[in-house]
């Protein structure tokens, strides 16, 4: 496995993450948010534990600790955007949670002490320049909304660097099972401490239920989980800046959203962003991405 073959995986994961914005949408309208959260990661921890049982290598304490990281990281992120969504647009929590682009190698070089190439500082400008023009229309407000959905981003953004470090440490099966058992637990108690009733059958929410259960989160969590081995926290980070994309085409597909022109650009802007990043960067690629890239060999 190379980097190469691990974006494209990471790409097909967003893409599935990106429709999922306007599923999601249509099935919460009739019901709560927390309840659709706790469904949703119940049945994804149903399916994917006997996939870690089987797959799975070995499970120790430590890794538990760091899916349980994982997990509550997943679970505020997932949280703070839905709650960010009452108070202000959709557009500036797009706009917002997409910092995470800009907060992974701020983050990776305070903590980790990573470089980060000039290739990639020009890839993150272009990024959010894209993000701000396809979720902004070029302008925004700040208000309540807008400073929970930054904290989403600080939850995303922290979850990328926890899923590169960790994932090198344990078996990534395992780390996935933890981590979405935490978020169905989070959810489950989250919608409890708001009083409503989880284990309701909603027949509107089937098809949903199984698109984001086995494919937006088991398959997409254990592409992430998985691939984060072979490329840098920036890159991935990069990558999932192409989710607003994929989820405005989508979205003007069933619901005949339009972007218009500022929208365009952007995602034309994310889409160049995203391709230089993953561009070798002959000159310092040795010396800047050891840390960052497991060796094929391995």
């Amino acid at each position: 496995m190379n980097r190469y073959k691990a974006a494209i995986l990471l790409l097909t994961t967003t893409f599935f993450w990106g429709v999922t914005f306007t599923v999601v949408k249509q099935a919460v309208e009739r019901v709560d948010v927390f309840v659709f959260l706790a469904q949703r990661f119940v049945l994804a921890f149903a399916l994917i534990l006997p996939i870690g049982l089987y797959k799975g290598k070995r499970i120790d304490g430590a890794t538990v600790i760091r899916g349980s990281i994982m997990g509550i990281l997943l679970f505020g992120a997932y949280a703070f955007q839905t709650v960010a969504l009452l108070y202000t647009s959709a557009s500036n929590t797009g706009f917002l949670t997409g910092l995470n682009v800009v907060m992974v190698p701020l983050f990776a070089a305070l903590v980790l002490r990573y470089r980060v190439s000039a290739g990639v500082k020009f890839a993150v400008v272009l990024s959010v320049t894209g993000l701000l023009l396809l979720c902004g229309n070029g302008s925004w407000e700040l208000n309540r909304g807008d400073l929970l959905a930054a904290v989403c981003a600080v939850c995303v953004s922290l979850h990328l660097i926890c899923t590169g470090e960790f994932v090198r440490r344990s078996d990534f099966y395992w780390l996935t099972v933890v981590q979405l058992g935490v978020v169905a637990l989070l959810s489950y108690t989250g919608a409890l401490i708001r009083g409503k009733e989880v284990m309701v059958w909603y027949p509107h929410l089937a098809v949903p239920l199984l698109v984001c259960s086995i494919i937006a989160t088991v398959f997409a969590f254990l592409v992430q989980t998985s691939m984060q081995r072979y490329i840098s926290h920036t890159n991935t980070a990069l990558i999932f800046c192409t989710e607003p994309v994929f989820a405005a085409l989508y979205a003007r597909v069933i619901l005949n959203e339009r972007l218009g022109v500022y929208g365009y650009v952007g995602a034309i802007c994310i889409m160049g962003g995203m391709l230089i990043s993953i561009l070798p960067d002959r000159k310092s690629a040795a010396k800047d991405t050891t840390k960052l890239v497991v060796n094929e060999s391995t």
